[in-house]
């Protein structure tokens, strides 16, 4: 019997450019995998409700209600789903053959791995990272560019259940690094998988900001310093989040 594997996509479709590009996102993930070995459930979050009650074809299309918040909107994907891995996506992907074998295998081989994050050949790895092991683990006091990003965050469901729904305050920038140092708190390990291949294309959505770009992007640092400056994650390495912020503005540029 296969496994299932839960994909939560966020998109807003605002041009026909962009619906086709959540669509071909869908269609490289349906063609990664050997249908009977592994089913993917995929769950739509669309912000444009000029599409009425369009569905990507094979998936479960929802037409929020609220507001768009990136981490609102990955929570009505996880309550929507209950499958034991959720992978948390960017519509701007394109997932590639053997990809989610290869995470599959990683979490079977190192049971103590929480989460963990697809390999995309074109982002600026930290050099530890391209020159080292196919598992690349977040270190404990040290960030490494490019072990634990937002566009596509594969986890356990329990991970989830133990975390806690993820913090709606932060409404695009800002909720990775809020993500990461909540696994910290909880004593939870992510890593980087290297084998398992997803392209991300980078910042294909932040022109859809409009006129709250500024609030959604920089203006999410204050909201992220005012929750973490004095818990005790942070105080056992001093400059723990001089390195996070720091990253925030190559990673998410």
């Amino acid at each position: 019997m296969g496994t299932n594997i839960d994909i939560i996509i966020l998109s807003y479709a605002k041009t026909e450019q962009l619906k086709q590009m959540t669509q071909d996102g869908i269609n490289s993930l349906f063609a990664s995998e050997d249908k009977g070995e592994i089913k993917f459930n995929v769950v739509v979050i669309e912000s444009e409700k000029k599409l009425g009650n369009y569905q990507y074809p094979g998936t479960k299309t929802i037409y929020p209600d609220v507001s768009f918040g990136y981490n609102k909107y990955l929570n009505i994907g996880i309550r929507a789903t209950n499958s034991r891995y959720v992978c948390l996506s960017n519509n701007d992907l394109i997932y590639h053959p053997g990809w989610a074998t290869a995470m599959l295998k990683a979490f079977a081989e190192h049971p103590q791995l929480a989460s963990a994050n697809p390999y995309s050949e074109n982002f600026d790895y930290d050099e530890r990272i391209k020159t080292g092991p196919d598992v690349a683990w977040r270190h404990k006091t040290m960030a490494m560019n490019g072990v634990l990003t937002g566009w596509c965050i594969f986890v356990k469901r329990d991970t989830l259940q133990k975390i806690g729904e993820l913090d709606e305050q932060f409404t695009f920038w800002y909720a990775d690094n809020d993500y990461d140092l909540t696994l910290r708190k909880h004593k939870l390990r992510h890593a980087l998988i290297k084998p398992s291949l997803v392209t991300h294309l980078f910042c294909q959505s932040h022109d859809l900001l409009d006129d709250r770009h500024e609030e959604m992007t920089s203006g999410q640092r204050a909201v992220f310093e005012h929750k973490w400056a004095n818990r005790s994650v942070l105080k056992k390495s001093a400059n723990l989040a001089k390195r996070v912020i720091s990253i925030v503005f190559k990673t998410n540029g």
